[in-house]
């Protein structure tokens, strides 16, 4: 049987995602000092419960987070701009979640969210969700002068040239995959890949679009082009932790 995993969509996430990405942005967001500080996340000193569908799920949940850490700065001036922050109707301690779907929101150029089917909803996501709605005009009006302002093409604009520089570091460098040999052989994994249409060469120094390697040092590692790391994901091979991402 086919097994699924949580794909990436324009149109939203599960409300579990949107949950779990809020946990994590309240972790690692930036504490600013008291007389910086226009937007408060509360006071949540524990470590958050997560739980997650699969392990795409996380990944998913992370990258949402980290998005939302890396604009952190802007969304926060969209919400105070457009007069949608402060809402005293929302809890300090769901700020995060508010700032984490805000990104999500303005990521699928203000798109309402689609309904999942046969996913459990989550009221505090629900609430936010329809919140932001409500306001989904002031908010793109906000971006927008943002943008004007800082005559900015896109939000990439925004991002911290520290990270920036980190991130074209990043898309560069390979994606490495562990193989579960208690699950599969690297004979299986090579024989799936090249039924997928991938080719098998000898180093990093041949890749092409859909190709791969076996690692030099470890045989039970096969090294990928970084721009196929999303394609990867979706595999069946990595949704039955057969290949583990590195």
């Amino acid at each position: 049987k086919k097994r699924t995993v949580t794909q990436i969509e324009k149109n939203g996430y599960p409300d579990s995602i949107y949950l779990n990405a809020a946990k994590i942005f309240q972790g690692i967001h930036i504490k600013k000092s008291k007389e910086k500080m226009q937007v408060n996340y509360g006071n949540i000193s524990e470590s958050p419960m997560m739980s997650f569908k699969d392990e795409n799920s996380r990944r998913i949940s992370y990258e949402l987070a980290f998005n939302a850490l890396k604009y952190q700065d802007l969304l926060e001036a969209i919400l105070l701009d457009s007069s949608t922050y402060p809402c005293y109707s929302i809890p300090d301690e769901l700020t995060s979640l508010l700032v984490v779907m805000l990104y999500d929101l303005q990521d699928r150029k203000f798109e309402k969210w689609k309904i999942f089917d046969e996913e459990e909803l989550v009221g505090e996501v629900q609430e936010i969700g329809q919140y932001l709605c409500r306001y989904m005009t002031k908010l793109a009006a906000a971006l927008a002068r943002c943008r004007i302002k800082h005559d900015a093409l896109s939000i990439e604009y925004f991002v911290p040239e520290t990270i920036s520089k980190q991130e074209q570091r990043a898309s560069a460098l390979p994606v490495y995959f562990w193989i579960n040999t208690l699950k599969i052989s690297l004979e299986d994994v090579i024989r799936d890949l090249e039924m997928k249409g991938l080719t098998k060469v000898k180093s990093v120094s041949d890749f092409d679009r859909y190709t791969y390697a076996v690692d030099q040092h470890c045989h039970d590692v096969l090294v990928f082009p970084s721009s196929l790391k999303e394609e990867l994901l979706n595999l069946d091979l990595f949704a039955d932790k057969k290949l583990i991402l590195q």
